[in-house]
């Protein structure tokens, strides 16, 4: 039977942290979850850039009775992203073995901390939305959203060769999901069917032209009179997340970390003891970068 210590105990208490956070973080992503996510368990630090491989277009060549293919050389594009976001929610536990005793401590101190990265990381994804230039933007600030202007973003996507089988998402902020819910032939039975009903009854857009609907409180919006809110719509591949794992605290310093991966996505838990307050501090951070792999893959859609 292995020796209970003091060290195995601070790297199980770091493990049990761990294995809370991520699922929680998880939960509270919108953006982060629909885009392209590039991890991998390799040390990083922040400003080093990672280069995402886009892949490459080909022709396809009528191949004549008796003659030969064509052959060619592709080359893969290349996004360059940066890791030049080091997120962290810092937290301390008076009594970290009341965590170990009841379990549910562990939520109340995690989930404030969970929401924290996860509304960082959502703003950042968002943020992108200058970047997409290659489509004209649809709608018109400060007026509500039409049917019209949905049909608009998906012709765009469609036209901009946006393969049929990649599932198409728009996200939009609270007012303009509240304005879809409103809009008659999506949200009536008679019209939409079950889909009208859930609109009706549940809340829930679901599915529009094509489009995933999920609603963000992140989406930005810039001026005043009118306000322009900067809602999305885009394939997966065009938006990358790129994450990295942060390093190993130096040995001998006191400090305890446990990684966390999931789903291409990775944190890290730091656990150390802060004198001062006679407390056991936690560190949940991740180091991230986020960038336009496909212009042509997003439009925005203005309201």
């Amino acid at each position: 039977m292995p020796v209970i210590t003091s060290a195995n105990l601070a790297n199980a208490i770091v493990k049990l942290v761990a294995a809370d956070a991520l699922p929680a973080l998880m939960g509270n992503l919108v953006m982060g979850n629909l885009v392209n996510r590039d991890y991998e368990p390799v040390l990083a630090q922040a400003g080093d850039t990672v280069n995402v491989s886009i892949p490459p277009s080909l022709v396809a060549n009528n191949l004549a009775e008796g003659g030969s293919v064509t052959p060619q050389s592709p080359s893969l594009g290349n996004a360059q992203i940066v890791l030049n976001t080091h997120a962290e929610a810092t937290f301390q536990i008076p009594d970290v073995t009341k965590v170990l005793a009841v379990p549910d401590l562990l939520h109340l101190y995690m989930q404030p901390a969970m929401v924290a990265l996860a509304e960082k990381i959502e703003s950042d994804l968002l943020g992108l939305y200058a970047q997409f230039t290659a489509n004209p933007a649809v709608g018109a600030p400060g007026t509500a959203i039409t049917e019209a202007t949905i049909d608009a973003a998906e012709t765009a996507l469609f036209n901009a060769k946006v393969p049929a089988s990649a599932p198409k998402f728009l996200v939009v902020d609270g007012n303009t999901y509240s304005q879809l819910r409103q809009i008659e032939r999506f949200s009536e039975f008679r019209t939409a069917g079950e889909a009208g009903l859930r609109a009706l009854v549940e809340g829930t857009v679901g599915k529009v032209k094509d489009f995933y609907v999920f609603r963000s409180q992140f989406v930005h919006k810039t001026g005043s009179s009118p306000v322009t809110t900067h809602n999305l719509a885009f394939a997966r591949d065009a938006i990358g997340l790129v994450i990295r794992r942060l390093p190993q605290p130096l040995p001998g310093t006191g400090a305890v970390a446990e990684y966390a991966e999931l789903g291409n996505f990775g944190i890290r838990v730091v656990m150390s003891y802060q004198p001062n307050t006679l407390a056991q501090q936690f560190t949940v951070d991740v180091l991230y970068g986020v960038g336009v792999l496909r212009n042509n893959f997003g439009v925005r859609v203005l309201s």
